[in-house]
C-alpha cells in the first residue's frame, strides 16, 4: 500500500508542477490587469481557481487507469491493494488541493487588501451558501473527489470492454440527459435541488462519490494488463 501511494504520487508529480505553474501563471497575469484597471469606472475582473481543478481531477481520473494500473499489477499489488490505495489517493489528493487552494484564495485576498486592488474577486461555489474557508474546503474535497469517482468507473470501463463498451455507457448517459432534458423532469430536477441548496448538497455528492468508487471494485476485480482496443 506504502509502495503503491508513493508511486501514484511521484507519477503526478510533473503534471502537478505543470497545473499549478500554469494557474499561478493566470492568477498573476488577471491580477496585473486589475491593477492596471482599478482606477477604469465600472472595470471588475472575477476568476476561479477551482474550476481547472474540478477538471483537472476529473482527466486525472480516467488517465489513472490505463498509466497506474497496469504498472502497479506487474509490480505484483493485488486487486484489493489497488482499489484501496486509490481510494487513499483520490481523497488525499482532494484535501490537499482544496485546502492549498484555499490558502491561496485567502493570500490573494490579503495581498489585493493591502494594494488596494477592489476590482477583483474569486468564483466559487460557497457564494451560494456559506462563503468560509472550511466551507470551502468540504465544498472542493467532496466534488474532486466526486470527478475522481465517475471519471475513474469511465475510465475502467473503455479499459476492460474497449470504445464499444465505453462508449456504450456515455451514449447512454448522454442519451439519458437529453431525454431529461426534453422531457423536462432532470430541469424539475436541478430546480429542485436550487430551492433546496445548502451545503448538504455536498456531501450528498461526496456519499455519491464513494458509493461510486465502491462500484469499481466489480471492473477492479477481474482487471489485466491487457486492455481491450
Amino acid at each position: 500500500m506504502k509502495g503503491l501511494l508513493y508511486f501514484y504520487f511521484a507519477d503526478i508529480r510533473h503534471s502537478l508542477t505543470v497545473f499549478w505553474t500554469i494557474l499561478m501563471s493566470i492568477i498573476v497575469v488577471t491580477l496585473t490587469i486589475s491593477y492596471f484597471l482599478s482606477n477604469v469606472e465600472g472595470s471588475f475582473m472575477t476568476l476561479s481557481i477551482t474550476g481547472p481543478m474540478y477538471v483537472y481531477c476529473g482527466i486525472l481520473g480516467f488517465l489513472v487507469v490505463k498509466e497506474l494500473i497496469p504498472f502497479s499489477i506487474k509490480r505484483g499489488a493485488t486487486r484489493k491493494n489497488i482499489f484501496f490505495s486509490l481510494a487513499i489517493f483520490f481523497l488525499g489528493l482532494s484535501l490537499a488541493k482544496s485546502v492549498i487552494g484555499s490558502i491561496l484564495q485567502v493570500l490573494v485576498e490579503y495581498i489585493n487588501m493591502k494594494v488596494g486592488i477592489k476590482n477583483f474577486t474569486f468564483f466559487h461555489l460557497t457564494y451560494f451558501t456559506n462563503d468560509t474557508w472550511y466551507y470551502r474546503i468540504m465544498i472542493d474535497t467532496s466534488v474532486m473527489f466526486f470527478a475522481f469517482s465517475i471519471m475513474f468507473v469511465i475510465g475502467l470501463l473503455f479499459y476492460r470492454y474497449g470504445l464499444v463498451g465505453g462508449g456504450t455507457f456515455v451514449g447512454l448517459l448522454i442519451i439519458t440527459v437529453l431525454t431529461g432534458a426534453f422531457q423536462g423532469w432532470l430541469i424539475d430536477f436541478f430546480i429542485n435541488i436550487f430551492n433546496t441548496f445548502d451545503n448538504t448538497f455536498y456531501l450528498q455528492l461526496f456519499g455519491i462519490g464513494v458509493v461510486v468508487y465502491a462500484l469499481s471494485i466489480l471492473l477492479l476485480r477481474r482487471i489485466t494488463i491487457l486492455k481491450v482496443s
